[in-house]
């Protein structure tokens, strides 16, 4: 199972400079990629970051985890994902993904109808536009006429955030695999893998990545550890995509999919995330002691030392 890191989504990330050479810092650390939310209200954009840290390494995946589709039309993804593509030297994953209905709606005034179909349409659009160079399509949400020419780019994989049952299935038809957020080892193993292989298979695609992403903190005192997960992610327990994920789970709210614990503790509950079917780990770092460098250095120490391992 891959180790990545998900940097920079809380609100006191650090500045621009600083996460760029936090990627370039994840690169000699040995990590196998670094991925970046892109955030409606808050933080850097996702693909201009990963631009500009392409630029200063040669190695490391570089993510999104996820870009909104609605915000976006398909041909402006494209042609800057593509542009991202050129400025990695090849190593960009695009993560796609619908957001959710309060924010599409509530904060950007736009409509959240359809969200299937509109994935659907969208991912026809930009994979056409990527593998190919020109769409011709017309569909119910989206009718794009055009080429694209980007000089120096190439194709790169598609993965989107596909939690719920018909979203993982159109995952395995058309994407190269599912980023997840909330989904802790039950919801792995029974929900998302079964029904993105399944689809996969039947669409006669390679086997789906699955990339599972969550916060993590290596402490000795879980129960901190937990109390500072509920207040800093209990919101995501009220938003129906991941509610629905923390009941597969059967858990109450997102602190308990956490995955808190000492160090042989915290690689066992890695362990079992790669026998539950995920490809791919990425860790949001929880710094949970008083000494929040201290924390954090102590959990990034064994992050470096799982790479390779699992």
């Amino acid at each position: 199972m891959r180790i990545g890191l998900l940097p920079g989504a809380r609100r006191d990330a650090m500045n621009l400079a600083d996460t760029v050479r936090q990627v370039v810092q994840a690169e000699n650390d040995g990590f196998d990629s670094v991925w970046f939310p892109q955030m409606s209200g808050f933080g850097f954009d996702a693909l201009t970051i990963i631009s500009m840290a392409g630029v200063q390494t040669e190695r490391i995946e570089l993510g999104t985890a996820v870009i909104p589709t609605f915000p976006t039309h398909p041909l402006a993804m494209a042609k800057q994902a593509l542009t991202a593509q050129v400025a990695c030297g090849g190593r960009l994953t695009l993560g796609l993904g619908l957001s959710h209905k309060p924010s599409i709606e509530g904060t950007m005034g736009l409509s959240y109808l359809h969200p299937l179909r509109h994935m659907r349409e969208y991912l026809t659009v930009v994979r056409s536009l990527v593998d190919d160079g020109s769409v011709d399509f017309d569909g119910r949400v989206f009718q794009v006429k055009s080429d694209i020419n980007v000089p120096g780019s190439s194709p790169f994989p598609i993965v989107t955030a596909a939690l719920a049952p018909r979203m993982l299935r159109l995952a395995g038809e058309m994407a190269d695999g599912t980023v997840t957020w909330m989904a802790g080892v039950k919801a792995i193993e029974s929900h998302v893998v079964p029904r993105i292989r399944e689809a996969a298979e039947a669409a006669g695609r390679p086997r789906p990545r699955v990339i599972a992403s969550l916060p993590l903190a290596v402490t000795d005192d879980p129960s901190e550890a937990r109390e500072r997960a509920a207040r800093t992610y209990n919101r995501y327990g009220q938003l129906a995509n991941y509610r629905r994920l923390l009941d597969i789970e059967g858990v109450e709210g997102p602190s308990e999919v956490t995955v808190i614990g000492n160090e042989s503790q915290v690689e066992q509950q890695l362990r079992d995330f790669a026998s539950a079917g995920a490809t791919d780990f990425v860790a949001s770092i929880l710094p949970v002691t008083g000494d929040r460098e201290a924390s954090a250095a102590r959990t990034m120490e064994f992050l470096r030392s799982m790479v390779g391992r699992i």
